[in-house]
């Protein structure tokens, strides 16, 4: 369950149920995380691509050793 979203719900169902600082508050708090999932994405991608560097670096090196 998403608690943004179910707020955005209870709105669209009934307006007068959700104040505007209520929804104000929920969408920084959305873009807050959004922001931060992206980050995280952009993290792991990094991440990833290094891994597979180093990966391709050590079978180099042991090819190297084995060839030797």
């Amino acid at each position: 369950m998403n608690k943004h979203i179910e707020l955005v719900k209870k709105w669209l169902a009934d307006p007068e149920s959700v104040t505007q600082e209520e929804l104000k508050a929920n969408a920084e708090a959305a873009a807050a995380y959004a922001e931060a999932y992206a980050t995280a994405a952009w993290a792991a991608e990094d991440a990833a691509t290094y891994a597979a560097a180093a990966a391709a670096h050590w079978v180099k090196k042991y090819e190297e050793m084995i060839d030797d």
